[in-house]
């Protein structure tokens, strides 16, 4: 953590504003990997630019395919492998991003060749031993090489190809368990049936999987607690768009409710495939206005805020960006069923109530949420972000209405949002000092 290096947040009055956020991070991660196991060469437009896709791309340039990221367009040309790279071997750094291990733990199954999976310290800390079962059940050869942590990374994958059939999935830690092995199953010799045991967090996620592997070809049946992916249906290159990232939307449409304004982002709809536009939703039963449009979502606020009591197993990762509106809040705000959380960049729940107490916030946690009190008057205050973007980038509203707030390690936003700091400066009209 780098806390010489900080960001101090003017506040501002009402915002009325608009933005389109850059491509979501989740579908370009997404795309890239069905592309990437497609027959044919493919062109991904609106590909979001960050730490989290630079390593998803990097590791399919390492396995040999050819690849062009044009940064100027935000576009991604490449010819996907059809299952059979033409590099047998390598150690792949994912730095800390989830979605590219998980992702690709189950990919490289389906090729041929030894290949090792790390990551940053913190990644070998996120367990990943449920994933490695249920590849295990499909037929992989893969396992943990962490001594200390036999269910963390780093993982050894020796890859001949998934035979298919059926594996148990547990819903409760991360659906993006449940998303690496929907990607990777097309490429399977045969049909492959998973079954979800537990709760399903985050369904959303697995439903935008879905949609994602669909558009380039695969048959997928999700008829929960089960998903059946038929063998044979194999992924065929195609031009596809990428949507603006709603994680990032948030931000925006939190900014319009604490500062009583109106935040206007495009190219999002009620029927987006990314499930955090149901933020909104959230923010409604907190008294906002919300006006979903064909290709633009609006938030309006006039400050009136009140405290909920909200499930947001759904919609985990925008858990800090309502932590930042409910201090702004009357009567407290209880959020539930994000057990999850705790096990992701930081733990999402123990280290957010830290910061929020040093604003003045009484926070109770449970081991799925957090009471959240605010306090009569936001106290000044240097925040922590752990290393974790969404920490740094919800907690850095609070600044657009408190005096006297600084974000340590800005920087840590780049792995899914590079631009941040200068998009909320010209979105909010807020002058962020780095």
């Amino acid at each position: 953590m780098n806390q010489a290096n900080s960001a101090s947040i003017q506040p501002v009055g009402s915002i009325d504003s608009s933005i389109r956020p850059p491509g979501s991070k989740s579908i370009t991660n997404r795309a890239l990997v069905c592309a990437a196991l497609a027959q044919g060469k493919s062109t991904l437009t609106g590909v979001l630019a960050s730490d989290d896709t630079r390593v998803m791309i990097e590791a399919w340039i390492q396995l040999g395919l050819e690849l062009d990221h044009d940064l100027s367009v935000a576009e991604v040309s490449l010819k996907g492998c059809a299952g059979s790279s033409s590099v047998t071997s390598g150690d792949i750094f994912v730095g800390n991003s989830g979605t590219t291990i998980r992702f690709l733990a189950a990919a490289l199954c389906v090729l041929q060749g030894e290949f090792r999976l790390d990551g940053v310290a913190r990644m070998r800390e996120r367990p990943i031993g449920d994933l490695l079962t249920a590849l295990r059940e499909l037929g992989a050869q893969v396992d943990s090489l962490n001594s200390e942590k036999s269910d963390c990374p780093p993982i050894h994958i020796v890859a001949s190809g998934l035979s298919g059939g059926k594996a148990q999935v547990k819903g409760d830690i991360s659906s993006q368990f449940l998303s690496g092995l929907m990607l990777a199953s097309p490429m399977a010799e045969s049909d492959v049936g998973l079954e979800i045991v537990g709760d399903l967090v985050s369904v959303p996620y697995v439903e935008m999987t879905a949609e994602v592997m669909r558009s380039f070809g695969a048959r997928v049946d999700l008829e929960f607690p089960r998903i059946r992916i038929q063998a044979g249906s194999k992924y065929q290159a195609r031009e596809y768009s990428i949507e603006p990232d709603a994680s990032a939307a948030s931000y925006f449409w939190a900014a319009a409710a604490i500062t009583g304004g109106l935040a206007e982002v495009k190219g999002l709809s009620r029927g987006s495939l990314q499930g955090d536009v149901g933020f909104c939703d959230v923010l409604a039963q907190m008294g906002c206005e919300v006006d979903y449009g064909d290709n633009q979502i609006t938030v309006r606020s006039n400050r009136q805020l009140r405290g909920i009591e909200v499930n947001m197993a759904n919609i985990s990762d925008t858990v800090q960006t309502l932590a930042a509106v409910a201090l702004f809040a009357a009567g407290p705000t209880t959020v539930r069923g994000v057990a999850h959380n705790r096990v992701k960049e930081t733990d999402r729940i123990g280290d957010l109530a830290t910061e929020l107490r040093k604003l003045g916030a009484d926070v109770t946690e449970f081991d799925d949420g957090m009471k959240i009190t605010p306090p009569e008057k936001v106290q000044p205050a240097t925040l922590d972000t752990y290393d974790d973007h969404r920490m740094a980038m919800s907690l850095a509203l609070t600044g657009l209405r408190a005096e006297g707030i600084k974000i340590n390690d800005p920087d840590c936003t780049s792995k899914t949002y590079p631009g941040y700091w200068d998009d909320l400066a010209t979105f909010s009209g807020s002058i962020i000092r780095r």
